[in-house]
């Protein structure tokens, strides 16, 4: 029988499984890529800022979304402790993405305006002054380390190429934001935080 040539050939077999997972990921992935919902903007999205741009850069070298992931699921549990489940028009000017659901801490997808600024500086400078219970570091040098914002027009130039919708005003500008160099990290970063989500948020 023909799955006995297929049973005894462990060559022949492999090929067709990956074939047979090739075509079933193809089904799921090609028509994501024809869906407005996962292809166009929600209602008022804007691309980050330059401060909120370095901020989102700073994030992610310091390892913040390792253990903050960015992405609530449509399941009860989820949605009452976080808010509204991420929608994909939400994510389409993030390069790179920060979803998953490996949360060491909570998940940040809705975190933009839930604390005060000050809240954030001082968790951020030692949680435990205002999480008796946290395991997170401390980054106290985001409070000397000053953003110098040399490589920000460049950042957007390449996320425009993306897709992106920066315009040349927004690119020009971009330095001046940095120009006196009193730009922290802490100011960046805390400008990032404070715009997750902030737009589901609102709708709710």
């Amino acid at each position: 029988m023909k799955h006995d040539i297929i049973e005894k050939n462990i060559g022949l077999m492999i090929v067709l499984i990956l074939v047979a997972i090739s075509f079933g990921g193809l089904a799921q992935i090609v028509p994501l890529f024809f869906s407005k919902s996962v292809t166009e903007p929600i209602d008022g999205l804007k691309p980050y800022t330059a401060l909120q741009l370095e901020g989102r850069d700073i994030y992610i070298r310091e390892g913040c979304h390792v253990c903050h992931t960015q992405m609530v699921r449509p399941l009860r549990a989820e949605t009452e402790r976080y808010g509204h489940y991420s929608v994909g028009g939400e994510g389409v000017y993030e390069r790179p993405f920060l979803w998953g659901s490996k949360r060491t801490g909570p998940d940040l997808a809705r975190v933009g305006g839930r604390y005060s600024d000050d809240w954030h500086m001082a968790h951020l400078y030692n949680p435990r002054d205002v999480v008796p219970e946290s395991n997170m570091p401390a980054f106290p040098w985001l409070f000397t380390n000053v953003v110098s914002g040399e490589d920000t027009a460049a950042k957007m130039r390449t996320l425009r190429t993306l897709g992106v919708p920066y315009s040349d005003e927004d690119i020009a500008g971009a330095d001046s934001v940095f120009a006196k160099g009193d730009v922290r990290e802490i100011d960046a970063i805390v400008a990032y935080l404070q715009n997750l989500g902030v737009l589901i948020q609102q709708k709710r």
